[in-house]
């Protein structure tokens, strides 16, 4: 039964996924499949109606989300991934948010905005970049400088300025239409901005701190929890990316053309890349699971297993987009049609490969 409900869901995802591209967000009939299955809330405490679901679980879900379609799988992963932090939030408001079926989280992790203290909380301006699933995001994440009114720096407790995490609401809100990249493109991962906001002080937050309310396993690093969630991204979309390579080299007009040598040697290319492949994804998952076993029982991790973590995360998605480039040129025409599955596919790899945290393998 559930096996046939995955292949249900997979399939309606695939169905529509050129139809979200060509929104350029995703369809509604997959955000309402989103809402059914509770992917947002992800991360979500389970007293808050998240799902119960541990990283375990998730990372392996976030990989079929992705090969079923790049755009569904990053907008997943980033939107659940900022609702991770209902776990450091003001009880009374997490509660509130998340009683809303359709909340989805979005924002930015970079510092774009200032905020200056008041009486009752903060005077908030700024800009921040790529919030995916921006055009249906319910509650927005924003860091920010703070600032006192004589406009000097707040400074730490280390003497560095301090800086806030800051929840808004997407009435508060000017989304910045601007994501026009040519892969990931459903994400609708576009820039929001807001001015001379007032932000009540309970909308204020800092990760790793304070942690208000939590199930097993929230406090797996959030580094470590970011960089695995990436490498499953890429990891389903270049999985599907080989199937669709298989496929449209031997539909190819010129297949009639090559030498029993030339086939020899792209099957020798093609299983090259799905050893590898297979081979890592084995690795990542082993060294994974090794340190979610480790946090379960000694309720922390070894700064040497969590270095691991990382080698491998990077390591997974670097051979993902190197495989994507060596496949590409096997392909024929077929694969540089913008409508296209296959260049869809690949588009979506190469933008997912921008992302700063997985720039370098080391």
């Amino acid at each position: 039964m559930q096996e046939t409900l995955t292949v249900s869901w997979q399939e309606k995802v695939k169905a529509y996924a050129a139809l979200s591209e060509e929104m350029g967000k995703l369809h509604p009939e997959i955000l309402e499949l989103a809402y059914q299955e509770n992917w947002f809330k992800l991360f979500v405490p389970e007293i808050y109606g998240g799902p119960n679901k541990k990283l375990p679980e998730i990372l392996r879900l976030e990989e079929e989300l992705a090969e079923a379609d790049g755009s569904l799988g990053w907008t997943i992963t980033l939107c659940a991934g900022a609702a991770w932090f209902a776990g450091f939030l003001n009880p009374e408001l997490a509660a509130e948010i998340f009683a809303d079926r359709e909340v989805c989280f979005a924002g930015s992790g970079a510092i774009g905005g200032v905020a200056i203290k008041t009486e009752t909380g903060y005077l908030v301006n700024g800009k921040w970049n790529y919030a995916s699933g921006a055009l249906h995001a319910t509650i927005f994440t924003a860091n920010c400088t703070l600032k006192n009114e004589q406009d000097e720096d707040i400074l730490d407790e280390n003497g560095d300025p301090e800086i806030k995490s800051f929840i808004l609401k997407k009435d508060e809100v000017n989304i910045l239409p601007g994501w026009s990249y040519f892969g990931l493109i459903a994400t609708g991962s576009h820039a929001f901005e807001v001015g001379d906001l007032l932000v009540p002080e309970n909308r204020t937050f800092k990760i790793n701190q304070h942690i208000e309310v939590a199930d097993s396993g929230f406090d797996y690093p959030f580094l470590q929890l970011a960089e695995t969630t990436l490498a499953v991204n890429s990891l389903g979309m270049t999985k599907l990316f080989i199937q669709l390579v298989e496929d449209a080299f031997y539909l190819r007009t010129a297949l009639k053309r090559y030498t029993e040598e030339q086939v020899l040697f792209f099957n020798g290319e093609l299983n090259r890349c799905k050893e590898e492949i297979q081979n890592l994804r084995a690795k990542f998952y082993s060294t994974f699971d090794a340190s979610w076993d480790e946090l379960m029982e000694n309720s922390k991790i070894a700064d040497n297993k969590l270095a691991e973590v990382s080698a491998i995360s990077r390591k997974l998605a670097h051979a993902c987009w190197k495989a994507a480039a060596t496949l590409f040129p096997y392909c024929g025409l077929e694969a540089a049609k913008k409508e296209s599955e296959i260049n869809r596919v690949w588009r979506d790899i190469h933008t997912a490969s921008q992302h700063a945290l997985l720039t370098f393998e080391s």
